[in-house]
């Protein structure tokens, strides 16, 4: 609700940023503005602004948005770079209020240590070995996954355990005093009186067909609503087992891996086991005449245990001996099924142990195990030489071959897309289909300058990898007036429409200013007596619980003073609205109790970003903030000119 009331209350509030899982959650305490606290200086090449010690560099910034980039293309396969134009500013803002956290914590001392960056490294998914343990083979190839480095993550989870460290402390049981709630609960209760009419376009679509002239005229001012994104020939060269013909395991590599695995395949047995231990011999001894006349669990309860305490499960002799010691392990696997052990002494005091069954695995031969073996073998030289097979063509890459070089000397097949969108589709093909294990292709294609080298990227599901490069490029421009006519005319006819109904609101605005009843002023301007002005009466707390979605009349009447009439166009090219406010009752919620409880519990949920906000801005007041104007408006040239 608070946001709700500094919207309706037009009051400013801070830019919201979203850049990636690093600044996502730096993202709601972001100022609206970060100035250069200290002029002058200069700036190292490829540096855009200094906090302190630390630095924002273009390096950081491009890592950042080419991120940004590949998060809309999910939900718009065509977008480039110039979609994140609006974003640009408030992604730099918000490196440079990270880089303002790391550095006013590092110059009070406040900066975790390398021991707790390792801990939560460990946490990351994909760093463990299929041991469960961390494992450095494992995290270097989840870096080389996400194409990142060590630094950028430890970079990253510093901040994210500043943010838990020296942030959270600060939002935490924040009270905002009623006397504070009051007022904006009252405002909600404000009352605004007033009438509203709609001039629709539908009323004005008549008139002679536009000619030949007009539509050339409008095409040529609004080009740019026709534009067809650049599009690609995206050619693709398959690296997969088919390339890998005859590869399987030869016996003398069967056997050398059935000898040196031997004791895997000896069979080998293994006892489901209930275990009580005990300090003293006599309740050993106690526990163990029970279970021979009843359970083990009921046998072990009077001596504290529960079921599960007793329940060891099935272990190997060489478990039970790390266990209990070799003596009582030699004597568990000497017994039948069904045996009471005990009172025996072990490692941990006087054990009592049950047999309850024995499981044996018989063991195999070389021939028996041959077929199993073979297939694990082949399987990892399969793997082994596709792995092998990618880094020959990519050593070819490097020796500067091209795409068909490379593809003609390795045999790989070659499929070359018609051109398509960043999407995969194609405009001039639309039965065109790329297979399944190809759809992220041509977005990784488009990423592509045109004059990059080929690179390869791994398929889903395993399929392989694929050599991929950018063919053909055609760029983005507006479609050919004689293919798109009938469109471009039916959107003349809407424009000449809208561009009548917005005269005729406007005439009805001039009018109803110069102190003429709004009805009279609707009648007198030739405006459609069917949409004639209704009344409007409408509390601000109903345009709060609208949740952001607030009808454009309703916008208008609460930012209207009395007596004054305003034009607000209707979505969809629907026309254009007339408001006029009359009157206004202000709230008072001494009336609502429990609106100003609801107000005040709203606030209490913000304040914390309130204060983490004053907390950043005084930060970079004490640390200074650098600002490379002329760098940071290059990068945003370069990086929002539709790249």
């Amino acid at each position: 609700m608070l946001s709700s009331v500094r919207r309706l209350s037009k009051s400013k509030v801070g830019t919201v940023i979203v850049v990636l899982f690093l600044l996502a959650i730096l993202a709601s305490f972001a100022l609206a503005d970060i100035t250069s606290l200290r002029p002058g200086g200069s700036f190292s090449q490829g540096v855009l602004a200094r906090v302190g010690s630390e630095q924002v560099t273009e390096a950081e910034l491009s890592d950042i948005m080419q991120r940004q980039l590949q998060q809309l293309r999910q939900q718009k396969p065509d977008a480039t770079y110039a979609d994140l134009a609006p974003e640009f500013d408030a992604i730099v803002n918000g490196l440079i209020q990270e880089r303002a956290l790391k550095a006013y914590a590092e110059e009070h001392g406040l900066l975790p240590s390398k021991k707790l960056v390792d801990a939560e490294i460990v946490k990351i998914p994909g760093v463990r070995g299929l041991d469960g343990r961390f494992s450095e083979a494992s995290y270097q190839g989840w870096l080389a996954q996400n194409r990142l480095t060590d630094a950028q993550v430890r970079s990253e989870l510093t901040t994210l355990l500043l943010q838990r460290l020296v942030l959270t402390p600060l939002a935490a049981n924040t009270r905002v005093p009623v006397g504070v709630a009051r007022p904006y609960a009252s405002m909600l209760l404000e009352q605004r009186s007033g009438q509203v009419a709609l001039v629709p376009t539908t009323a004005y679509q008549a008139g002679p067909a536009p000619t030949d002239a007009e539509l050339q005229a409008f095409y040529n001012q609004y080009r740019d609503l026709y534009l067809v994104p650049e599009q690609r020939v995206v050619r693709i060269a398959r690296i997969g087992p088919e390339q890998l013909e005859n590869i399987a395991a030869t016996d003398a590599e069967i056997a050398a891996y059935y000898n040196a695995n031997r004791a895997s395949y000896a069979g080998g047995e293994t006892r489901v086991l209930s275990r009580a231990s005990v300090a003293g011999r006599s309740a050993a001894a106690q526990i163990a005449a029970r279970a021979r006349s009843g359970t083990f669990a009921a046998a072990a309860a009077p001596a504290g245990f529960s079921a599960a305490d007793v329940a060891l499960g099935a272990q190997s002799r060489e478990q039970l001996a790390g266990l209990a010691g070799a003596e009582v392990a030699a004597q568990v696997f000497a017994a039948p099924a069904g045996t009471v052990i005990g009172p025996v002494q072990s490692s941990t005091g006087f054990d009592v142990i049950k047999v309850e069954s024995i499981n044996r695995t018989p063991g195999k031969t070389l021939e028996q195990a041959r077929t199993e073996i073979s297939g694990r073998l082949s399987a990892n030289k399969r793997k082994n030489a596709l792995t092998d097979l990618v880094a020959r063509v990519e050593e070819q890459l490097a020796d500067g071959r091209n795409f068909q070089e490379v593809a003609a000397a390795n045999r790989l097949p070659v499929l070359s897309t018609p051109p398509v969108l960043a999407n995969g589709t194609s405009p001039s093909d639309p039965n065109f289909r790329l297979p399944a294990e190809y759809a992220a292709l041509p977005t990784v294609a488009f990423d592509l300058a045109p004059d990059d080298d080929p690179i390869v990227e791994e398929l889903p599901g395993e399929a392989g990898y694929a050599l991929v490069a950018t063919g053909d490029v055609t760029p983005g421009a507006p479609a050919p007036l004689a293919s798109i006519r009938e469109r471009v005319a039916a959107d003349f006819r809407t424009k000449r429409a809208l561009d009548r109904a917005r005269a005729v609101a406007n005439q009805v605005v001039a009018k109803a200013s110069s102190g003429m009843p709004l009805a009279r002023a609707w009648s007198e301007a030739g405006a459609p007596a069917s949409s004639a002005p209704r009344p409007l009466q409408v509390r601000r707390l109903e345009l709060a619980e609208l949740q952001g979605q607030v009808p454009a009349p309703l916008r208008m009447l609460f930012s209207l003073a009395p007596g004054k009439t305003r034009i607000v166009a209707a979505p969809n090219n629907g026309g254009y609205f007339v408001v006029r406010l009359e009157r206004i009752v202000p709230g008072d919620a001494l009336s609502q109790p429990g609106l100003i409880s609801q107000v005040q519990a709203d606030f209490n949920r913000q304040a914390g970003s309130e204060l983490v906000a004053q907390f950043l801005s005084a930060a970079q007041r004490e640390l200074g903030v650098r600002r490379n104007e002329t760098a940071i408006a290059a990068a945003k040239r370069r990086f929002t000119s539709g790249g």
